[in-house]
């Protein structure tokens, strides 16, 4: 008995924290306050403007400073600051009287380097900007990696781009050069494989190795989705290549987008259709654009507006939203999943210039419209 209190009170405590809030404002100019999943009100609008939650905190704005707030919306760090940024990796940089500062949750300054410029923390790392060079250093404020390069691009699963000003490779968030900087183009790290650009001609980058692929002018980031992506051969048209650089659908569309769930849009005679990865048509080219299928097996397709399909093609929620973006969210982590469509069974749309989310049965979730609101986020 007392071992299966002891499971509900853990199963409750990881529910809790892993609970899904999303930032809305009502009406214009109004107040921002968080909502659940079930549409209903966890933190009731009372703030000025506030930001995404982050590692369990969210940025809030109250008599024109910001401070930090927790699920329940109670302030953990007060407004005090004229400018914040995002929680992560357990500090966020602040500003007071245009002095940036990393801070824990308590509000404890963190001790780091002297720098031109700060950057926020990425996989345990942050970079810092001297004598136009950058460098990271670690979340105890010691230096990784002193400044070296040019330019080092976000931080993807503890890797990141980075250039000499001339050439480009890959590090990762220990300092270590895991593709050399030699590559005049390249693509994020992906545990799938990295394409490259050398000269004139584009390959992949295997174990340090670059193989060239003959005829083809661009390739695309490999997606968590498939083990093919998307390339365009010398006459511009479009198929999809494996890891070995392979042809595994032979160029002859005109656009085209990533595999997820089996199935990747792609353009003919400027129609969209969907295609599986023996290259059949699946779904019909028929639309005026398309975007990848989600975890929920559907996608948005758009006529005028824009409706979801499922793998069949059946349209399941009718094409009369919109769905481009929100007001100024968090960076999403790349998980494989598009902004624009299902996410964890909800799927942020637009109708009549109010912002609202549907459930992949097309019912909107409590009912109600919202001036703005943003992709629910994971709080933790």
């Amino acid at each position: 008995m007392k071992l299966k209190l002891l499971l509900i009170c853990v199963i409750a405590f990881y529910s809790s924290f892993a609970q899904e809030l999303a930032l809305v404002r009502e009406v214009k100019d109004g107040p921002f306050g968080y909502i659940n999943k079930s549409g209903e009100f966890v933190i009731k609008p009372q703030f000025e403007d506030a930001k995404n939650f982050s590692e369990g905190y969210a940025a809030a704005k109250s008599a024109e400073k910001w401070g930090f707030i927790d699920t329940k919306g109670e302030w953990v760090i007060e407004p005090k600051y004229d400018k914040v940024k995002y929680f992560s990796s357990g500090y966020v940089l602040v500003s007071s009287n245009d002095i940036w500062n990393y801070i824990n949750s308590k509000g404890e300054i963190l001790k780091v380097p002297i720098a031109e410029k700060y950057f926020d923390f990425e996989d345990g790392v942050a970079f810092y900007k001297v004598n136009e060079k950058v460098g990271l250093f670690n979340t105890k404020g010691e230096v990784v990696l002193e400044p070296t390069y040019t330019k080092i691009l976000s931080f993807n699963n503890g890797h990141a781009k980075a250039t000499n000003g001339s050439s480009w490779g890959i590090i990762n968030n220990k300092g270590k050069e895991v593709v050399p900087i030699e590559y005049d183009e390249i693509s994020d790290f992906s545990s799938i494989a990295i394409w490259a650009k050398k000269g004139e001609s584009f390959g992949l980058v295997t174990n340090g190795t670059f193989t060239p692929i003959a005829g083809i002018d661009k390739i695309w980031d490999f997606h968590p989705g498939s083990n093919l992506t998307y390339a365009r051969n010398s006459t511009k048209l479009i198929g999809f290549i494996n890891t070995k650089g392979e042809w595994v659908i032979e160029p002859q569309f005109d656009k085209a987008r990533a595999f997820f769930n089996g199935l990747a849009p792609v353009v003919k005679d400027k129609k969209w259709g969907y295609v599986n990865e023996k290259g059949e048509v699946v779904i019909d080219f028929q639309f005026k654009d398309a975007e990848i299928f989600s975890k929920d097996g559907l996608a948005p397709v758009k006529d005028k507006k824009w409706g979801f399909v499922d793998t069949n093609g059946k349209v399941v929620i009718p094409t009369q939203y919109d769905i481009n973006s929100g007001f100024g969210g968090i960076k999403a982590m790349f998980t494989g999943e598009s902004e624009f469509g299902f996410r964890n069974g909800l799927a942020r749309v637009k109708f009549n210039k109010k912002w609202g989310f549907l459930d992949t049965k097309g019912d909107l979730l409590g009912n109600k419209w919202f001036e703005n609101a943003e992709l629910f986020t994971n709080n933790d």
